[in-house]
C-alpha cells in the first residue's frame, strides 16, 4: 500500500515537472513572438515615419536609437554622410565643369532687352565691343555735341576765367527751348562750360562757340577738324549745342569722342557734377545734372552727357567703370523718358552677372 502511494506520488511529480517545463517553453516562445511583433511594428512605424516625414529622421533615430546603436552604431551615419558627400561632390563637379565654360563672351547680349535704337558698349582695355546694336547708323546726336564743344574750347587753351556774356544770338530760335540764363547774364568761361556739360544749357554752349577766336564759323570748323582727327568719319557738326538735327554721328564714332573727352580733367569733373549753386549776376541759382546716374552710389562714372531733340530721341553717353572694367556706353534714340537710364542699368547688371560667374571659377 505504501509502495503504491509512493509510485502515485512519483508519477504525479514527473507529470507536474513536464507540464511546468512545457509551460515555461510556451511562455518563452510567447515572449519571443511578442518581441518580434513589437520589433516589426516599430520597424514599420519607423519606415512609415521616414517616408511620411523625412525631417523627423533625427527624432525617430533618437527614439529607436538604443537598440540600433548597440547593433551597428556607425552604419547609418556613415552611409548617410557618404551618400551626401557623394551627391555634393557630383554637384560641385558638374557645377565646376559648367562654370569653366562661362565668360562674358558666352553670355549672349542679344538677350538683353535694350530699348535704345542704337547701342554700343566698348571695353576700353581691349577695344572689344561687348554690345552692339545698330552701332553704325548715322543719326542726330542732340546735346551729345556739347562734349565736342568743350574739347574744342579746351584745345584752344582759352582763359577759363575770362567773363563772357549771354547775347541775343545765343537764344534758341530753332527749337524754342527755354533757358535759365537770361540775355545779359555774365559768367566765366569755366562756369559756362560747367552749365553746358552738367545741365546741358544751350545758351551757355552757344556762347562758348561765339566767344571763340573767329566766332561761330571758326568754331564749327574746329569741331569738324577735331572729329576727323579722332577718326569720326561718319560725323558732322553744324553748331555747338546739338539743337540742329544736322549734328550727326554714329554710336561707333561717339565712342571715340567719349573716350577722347575722358582725357580732359575739366570735362570729367564738370560732366559728372551732380548739383551746383552758381552766382549769376548776384543771384544764387541751383543747377542739376541731366543724368541722374551721376548721383547714384551704384555707378562710377568718369564722363557723362545726355541729349534730346525730337529727331534724335533720348540719348546718353558715358565713360564708366563697370564690373571692374573701364567701358564706354553709347545709347541713342531711346523713346521713353527713362529708357536710356533703364538700358544703362540693364547693361551694368549684365556685365556684373557675367563677371560674377567668371570670378566663381575654381582656382
Amino acid at each position: 500500500m505504501k509502495q503504491g502511494l509512493k509510485l502515485v506520488a512519483l508519477v504525479g511529480a514527473l507529470l507536474g515537472f513536464g507540464l511546468g517545463a512545457e509551460g515555461h517553453a510556451a511562455s518563452d516562445a510567447h515572449k519571443s513572438a511578442a518581441k518580434k511583433t513589437i520589433a516589426q511594428s516599430a520597424g514599420a512605424k519607423q519606415g512609415s515615419s521616414k517616408a511620411a516625414a523625412p525631417a523627423g529622421k533625427t527624432a525617430s533615430a533618437a527614439r529607436h536609437g538604443s537598440t540600433r546603436a548597440a547593433a551597428a552604431p556607425a552604419k547609418v551615419p556613415h552611409t548617410s554622410a557618404g551618400r551626401a558627400t557623394g551627391h555634393k561632390a557630383a554637384a560641385y563637379e558638374g557645377s565646376r565643369k559648367h562654370l569653366r565654360k562661362v565668360s562674358m563672351a558666352d553670355v549672349d547680349p542679344s538677350h538683353l532687352a535694350l530699348y535704345s535704337a542704337s547701342a554700343l558698349v566698348i571695353d576700353q582695355e581691349t577695344g572689344q565691343a561687348l554690345i552692339e546694336k545698330q552701332s553704325g547708323t548715322v543719326v542726330p546726336i542732340a546735346s551729345i555735341s556739347k562734349l565736342m564743344t568743350a574739347m574744342v574750347v579746351l584745345d584752344a587753351k582759352l582763359d577759363m576765367n575770362e567773363v563772357i556774356a549771354i547775347g541775343d544770338d545765343d537764344v534758341d530760335g530753332l527749337k524754342g527751348t527755354r533757358s535759365r540764363l537770361p540775355v545779359g547774364t555774365t559768367m566765366t568761361r569755366e562756369t559756362a562750360m560747367l552749365l553746358a556739360l552738367m545741365s546741358s544749357e544751350n545758351r551757355a554752349a552757344n556762347s562758348l562757340g561765339r566767344h571763340y577766336p573767329g566766332g561761330l564759323p571758326a568754331f564749327v570748323k574746329a569741331m569738324n577738324r577735331k572729329a576727323q582727327a579722332l577718326g569720326m568719319q561718319n560725323s558732322r557738326f553744324e553748331e555747338p549745342t546739338g539743337l540742329s538735327s544736322n549734328n550727326v554721328s554714329t554710336a561707333h564714332d561717339l565712342a571715340r569722342m567719349v573716350a577722347a573727352a575722358a582725357r580732359y580733367p575739366e570735362i570729367r569733373a564738370f560732366s559728372t557734377t551732380g548739383d551746383a549753386r552758381v552766382d549769376l549776376n548776384g543771384h544764387i541759382r541751383e543747377f542739376h545734372n541731366t543724368n541722374a546716374l551721376v548721383r547714384s552710389d551704384n555707378w562710377e562714372i568718369g564722363v557723362s552727357k545726355t541729349g534730346y531733340i525730337s529727331e534724335a530721341g533720348r540719348c546718353l553717353v558715358m565713360q564708366a567703370r563697370v564690373a571692374d572694367k573701364p567701358v564706354v556706353i553709347v545709347l541713342l534714340d531711346s523713346a521713353g523718358k527713362m529708357t536710356r537710364v533703364g538700358d544703362a542699368n540693364r547693361i551694368k547688371r549684365w556685365m556684373e552677372s557675367a563677371s560674377v560667374v567668371a570670378d566663381r571659377r575654381p582656382v
